[in-house]
């Protein structure tokens, strides 16, 4: 039958808190895609979507035209989605022109993965559950709905999910219409006081129930689908940026639109050794699925040094543009980047610049370490071509060679060169601190009598691969001091990126391990 499909993304999505500072909450990320995906992808490949935007509804708009090319959108722009006089009935108004037909209304919180009957008859989705504290909910006789109830009713027959078939689409939007202009101030007003309406004017609404049903529109539910739907990748998320997995393509969200940008034109230098941009909108690109294995599972010390020797002979060559006064940019990028992540990292934390004693070793203030570093040696590095997040898991080992993943969009705003210390430092950290013992917390921090024990859960494979690789760079004339020093400023760099307490283990190492390969430079110096 002809129908369409509603599916309103308009609102701010307040349960969620700051996870919706970046992006609208129906991007967020569930498993490896954002939960608007899972709605799209369970309807025919035919169907006709009307989809409400408000809320960074331009990242909305911009994400289903890369991901669904092919899918018919019609895209309806709230006016007011958060001011007085909004609410979900007021949004749901807006689209009734584009849905003069039986229609599915579906809230983009709602995820399940049952089959959704066609609006056929009028029917309204419901699960079995005994918590409706957070819910409405709805009682019934015969299968048919005979009354909603608010949020905390005892013991309903069923929790509404914000899921429903509407057949006689005129008399709905007539009671959604009478609905508003009796309370339009009410900032609840949703789909259950239309249904109310019409069961009030005898209009029958069969229940359907749904057996799998998911709510990413609360913080603790939305956890609880993430466990649900698992990634199949090992990443380390962030807020302001995510990236998602489809069969034969993958899409990579920013906030920053300027990371895109920047990314999408060196791509361009990167195009031999990375997989090809098919799209890209202003938050977002999408590139095709490259073909190989990850190389941290399978690395090995022999696997190790055949990745170095061909960054040496594909990623590491010289620009083909003369970068005047290169030690500068690394002074940005090194010096002056590392003070001001290490700057935002006091000001979130509530971390003051101190003496430190980390694993029985007295440490002076960081800011003392910084002034002590050579820093004509740190930035004495030649120019060369350079990928930027040069770890294990963004690394592909191909039948060729080697396929690059997540490069960096610049290096202290040049787009054409970088450092190849920076790529090795990202790779010396990745094999003592790579994602697999991040996320299982495969670390330790404790503060006891002002002093700092740290601790990391290591695999042999990685210690022999660290040192097989550093062992090959000192005989290649690598300065190893050098990288290691680099890769205590990489951890650094990272600690305010992160959560609690990952963000004091990455600050306090990478202090850590700057001071002890400080005091081993100057050591070697005599």
């Amino acid at each position: 039958m002809k129908y369409k499909v509603l599916i309103t993304t308009s609102g701010i999505g307040n349960h969620l808190g700051e996870m919706t500072k970046y992006t609208n909450q129906s991007l967020l990320k569930v498993g490896d895609k954002p939960s608007i995906s899972y709605i799209i992808e369970n309807y025919p490949k035919q169907t006709n979507f009307v989809i409400t935007l408000g809320h960074f509804g331009q990242q909305i708009k911009d994400f289903l035209q890369l991901a669904y090319p092919h899918k018919n959108f019609t895209f309806v722009t709230v006016d007011n989605y958060q001011e007085k006089g909004s609410n979900l009935v007021y949004s749901m108004l807006q689209a009734e022109k584009d849905l003069q037909c039986p229609f599915i209304f579906h809230t983009s919180d709602s995820i399940t993965t049952d089959p959704v009957p066609f609006p056929q008859i009028n029917w309204c989705g419901g699960y079995k559950s005994t918590g409706s504290s957070l819910y409405r909910s709805f009682d019934v006789v015969d299968n048919y709905v005979q009354k909603f109830h608010e949020k905390g009713k005892i013991d309903p027959d069923f929790i509404h999910i914000g899921l429903i078939g509407i057949h006689d689409y005129q008399k709905f939007w007539q009671s959604a219409k009478s609905v508003y202009k009796e309370n339009p101030n009410n900032t609840s007003l949703s789909d259950v006081h239309i249904l109310s309406a019409l069961i009030k004017n005898n209009l029958p609404l069969k229940v359907h129930q749904f057996k799998n049903w998911y709510d990413v529109g609360k913080l603790d539910n939305f956890y609880k689908a993430q466990k649900n739907f698992k990634s199949k990748h090992l990443l380390l998320e962030k807020k302001d940026e995510s990236i998602f997995f489809y069969k034969n393509f993958v899409i990579k969200f920013f906030f920053d639109s300027d990371i895109v940008r920047k990314r999408v034109k060196r791509a361009k230098l990167l195009k031999k050794i990375i997989p090809r941009i098919e799209s890209h909108k202003t938050n977002f690109y999408r590139y095709r699925y490259a073909k190989g294995e990850v190389f941290s599972k399978i690395v090995n010390t022999k696997t190790i040094i055949e990745l170095i020797k061909w960054a040496e002979i594909k990623l590491w060559t010289p620009p083909k543009k003369n970068i005047t006064n290169f030690p500068n940019y690394c002074r940005d990028f090194y010096i002056r980047k590392t003070n001001k992540r290490v700057k935002q990292f006091y000001d979130t934390r509530n971390v003051q610049d101190t003496t430190n004693i980390i694993n029985g070793i007295k440490i002076p203030k960081l800011s003392i370490i910084m002034e002590l570093l050579d820093h004509d040696r740190l930035c004495n590095s030649r120019p060369t071509l350079f990928h930027g997040d040069f770890i294990l898991d963004n690394i592909l080992k191909t039948d060729t060679g080697f396929c690059l993943l997540d490069w960096r969009q610049d290096f202290a705003g040049v787009l054409n060169a970088g450092d190849k210390y920076y790529d090795l430092a990202k790779l010396n950290h990745n094999l003592t601190l790579n994602h697999q013992i991040l996320v299982d917390n495969l670390f330790k921090i404790k503060f006891k009598d002002k002093e700092i024990d740290l601790e990391v859960y290591r695999r042999q494979k990685l210690v022999d691969c660290q040192n097989k690789l550093l062992n090959y760079l000192k005989i290649q004339g690598y300065d190893i001091t050098k990288i290691n020093i680099l890769t205590s400023l990489v951890w650094l760099n990272m600690s305010p990126l992160h959560q609690h307490p990952l963000d004091l283990f990455l600050y306090y190492f990478g202090k850590y391990n700057l001071w002890t390969n400080l005091i081993k430079s100057q050591n070697e110096e005599y």
